[in-house]
């Protein structure tokens, strides 16, 4: 059973890599044909944007992992710059990220029939506000959240960067969709 459900999340967990990867690449097509700044992630951004600037996301969940902010902060900055043309820069970029991580969570998802937890799922939740000095109507302000299960018999402490490193891919991804490639 254990093994089943284990399975089933690695599968699920590809699954949803393949499809964010399919709906990037369907939406590059229209971009060649429009305005603005290009890249192999399917962004478009305004050919006048030049920078990006990512403020320090503090914690502010009631669980704080100490490394959080400073991961998801510099893993931002990280894929604005390397998926697009733009500079970093420390404040003021023509497109601005900020925002603060609300919740850090583990919780029990999959009980089993003697009344135990088969997997528990470990959830960041951030919230974001973007700014883009050039077109005004692409500004948000959004929570963003992911999580990854693990099986119980695990102890959080010895999965927990694994854990993270995918979250805060998943939810970088998550965000730089949103901001720049519209979907």
């Amino acid at each position: 059973m254990r093994r089943l459900e284990e399975q089933r999340s690695e599968v699920i967990k590809a699954l949803r890599r393949i499809t964010r990867s399919l709906i990037v690449l369907l939406t590059c097509c229209p971009f060649f044909s429009s305005c603005g700044v290009y890249s192999f992630s399917g962004a478009s951004i305004p050919a006048e944007a030049k920078t990006v600037s990512v403020q320090y996301f503090p914690n502010n969940a009631q669980l704080v992992n100490p490394l959080l902010s400073n991961t998801i902060t510099n893993a931002l900055n990280d894929i604005f710059v390397n998926q697009t043309t733009l500079q970093s820069v420390a404040q003021n970029g023509d497109l601005a990220l900020e925002g603060e991580i609300i919740g850090y969570s583990t919780a029990p998802i999959a009980i089993t029939g003697n009344q135990t937890a088969a997997l528990n799922r470990l959830t960041v939740t951030v919230n974001v506000r973007f700014t883009n000095k050039y077109d005004e109507s692409k500004n948000f302000e959004q929570s963003f959240s992911q999580y990854q299960d693990y099986p119980s018999g695990q102890d959080l402490n010895s999965v927990q960067d694994v854990l993270v490193e995918q979250i805060v891919e998943d939810l970088c991804q998550d965000i730089f969709n949103k901001a720049v490639v519209n979907w």
